[in-house]
């Protein structure tokens, strides 16, 4: 019971890493809080964790719905202990093909959501408390047809730095958790032909020394290690968790 008396929040919460990580601290004895925009999954990670858990519709990319957010889980919870700030989407396009449209909505989540969401919940965090933000190994080795995605995972990356310094007089930790392909509902939701999902697929399984892609349990892990006392001594850390993908990227 690594988080027992601790309460959490996970953006993106409603699947994937998020859900993974929200099922893990629950089991560690979290109170767990998570956001996610799309309803369906939403409810069916609100059966998944039970009653208890506090399941909000909230649009990452929104500074409204961020606010509103962190008032719920304050009337709720009171404070927070851990923030995990996961929620991203990937919109994959040739670099001459981005539009200003897929541009705004890749950075409003990806970077201006989490830069806010830090900020409005920093007035929850107690002292001790632990914010870890997901980014990608994408964010140092680039990656091909993913320009704005990789670029804001660099930002947050140096986002992580910068606050580690800013924040640590507060007591609060902030690191990092830069995931390899790990497989998500999210991946291949990219509204392109299922073949070139497919190839992206195959060709991220090969260059793994491991031949596979993560499950996201492997990831939550990793982001429990850096939310509980056993990461007390780390800061400003990014923990790559790739299986080895970035060594021969």
């Amino acid at each position: 019971m690594k988080l027992a008396g601790k309460t959490a929040l996970i953006t993106g919460g409603n699947s994937g890493i998020g859900l993974a990580t929200a099922k893990l601290f629950k089991n560690e004895g979290a109170r767990v809080a998570i956001t996610g925009r799309d309803p369906t999954s939403l409810e069916q990670a609100r059966q998944a964790l039970g009653e208890e858990a506090l399941s909000l519709r909230s649009d990452a990319g929104k500074l409204e719905d961020i606010e509103e957010a962190m008032a719920q889980i304050k009337s709720r919870f009171g404070h927070l202990d851990i923030l995990v700030a996961n929620a991203a989407i990937a919109q994959p396009a040739p670099f001459n093909l981005v539009s200003e449209a897929q541009f705004d909505e890749t950075t409003g989540i990806n970077f201006k959501g989490v830069f806010f969401t830090i900020q409005k919940a920093l007035p929850l965090m107690r002292e001790g408390s632990s914010i870890i933000v997901t980014t990608s190994i994408s964010n140092q080795k680039g990656a091909p047809n993913f320009s704005v995605y990789a670029a804001c995972k660099a930002a947050l990356r140096s986002l992580v730095q910068t606050l580690s310094q800013e924040l640590i007089a507060q007591g609060i930790r902030v690191n990092a958790v830069s995931p390899g392909p790990t497989d998500t509902p999210g991946f291949g939701r990219w509204g392109v032909p299922q073949e070139i999902v497919d190839a992206a697929r195959e060709q991220f399984t090969q260059k793994s020394p491991l031949k596979r892609f993560a499950a996201p349990d492997e990831i939550a892990q990793a982001v429990l290690f850096l939310a509980s006392a056993d990461a007390s001594y780390i800061v400003g850390h990014e923990l790559v968790v790739d299986g080895g993908v970035s060594l021969v990227m």
